[in-house]
């Protein structure tokens, strides 16, 4: 009896070390993470119930409200208002700082030429050219699409024209040396090369993008997301403020993780050399 238990009292330390490794290695990921969130949402259940709703509100609130918003048309409306501007200035900022970004990078007159007003306006807080964007574009969607494409088209072409300086001069030399014509270098290589640094340029854009565009409705004429954070915050309704803060926080959420999954699928090289 005691030779037939003894190997299940000397494997356990060797099970419970091999459940650490894999939890510190990552294999429990989801359980971990959904743990995480739903043990977040207690405490702020608990500690919200304590505070005065004036000031705070708490997770069971604030789902309560959602059926309401809905139901009024307040809250798809200001999505609908808020998407609109964001995708039309995002997708500017995505294509022409992605392509400027390119031709910076790869040819030395074209960052000659842009160096120093792309470093100048980069600099420049956003903030500080809305009055004048307003001035130039009024307060409908031209001035909102114009805010948000500001915010977000200086980090990827800073991002890309990284990618575009880090490219292997051996791999460039190696296509000339086999007649390769610019056109095939640009493609074949540049490109592909600097495909991780625009991915990372396009995530820091989203999120500034998101912000310009609560910034911008707040400024402008009071509509959309931005604008019902000014309108539930004048009228101390938390629970409705917290629902419109959460759908920016998910929508920024989607939108990154959407464009790590295109990058993922484009450069399928870097996840084979990712370190595990």
């Amino acid at each position: 009896m005691t030779s037939a238990q003894s190997p299940a009292i000397s494997l356990s330390p060797k099970a419970r070390t091999t459940f650490w490794q894999r939890l510190l290695r990552g294999q429990y990921g989801l359980a971990v993470r959904i743990s995480s969130v739903l043990a977040t949402l207690a405490v702020w259940e608990w500690f919200g119930r304590s505070v005065n709703p004036i000031f705070a509100s708490y997770p069971s609130a604030i789902v309560a409200a959602v059926p309401e918003m809905i139901t009024s048309g307040r809250l798809p409306t200001a999505m609908l208002e808020s998407l609109q501007a964001l995708s039309i200035g995002l997708s500017l900022a995505v294509v022409l700082g992605t392509a400027i970004g390119l031709l910076m990078g790869r040819y030395r007159l074209i960052d000659q030429i842009l160096d120093t007003q792309i470093s100048a306006l980069y600099s420049t807080p956003n903030v500080a050219l809305i009055p004048l964007l307003i001035l130039w574009f009024g307060l409908g969607l031209s001035a909102k699409v114009a805010i948000i494409f500001m915010a977000a088209f200086f980090p990827i072409i800073v991002n890309t024209y990284s990618g575009v300086r880090n490219v292997s001069r051996g791999l460039v030399e190696v296509a000339l040396a086999e007649n390769a014509s610019e056109a095939q270098i640009f493609s074949k290589i540049v490109v592909p090369a600097a495909l991780p640094f625009i991915a990372t340029g396009i995530r820091l854009a989203i999120g500034r993008a998101v912000v310009s565009m609560v910034v911008a409705e707040m400024f402008t004429a009071l509509s959309g997301l931005g604008g019902a954070i000014v309108v539930y915050g004048n009228a101390f309704a938390t629970d409705r403020l917290f629902v419109i803060i959460i759908v920016l926080a998910v929508l920024g959420v989607l939108l990154t993780e959407a464009v790590r999954i295109v990058e993922s699928r484009l450069a399928v090289w870097k996840e084979t050399e990712r370190a595990s």
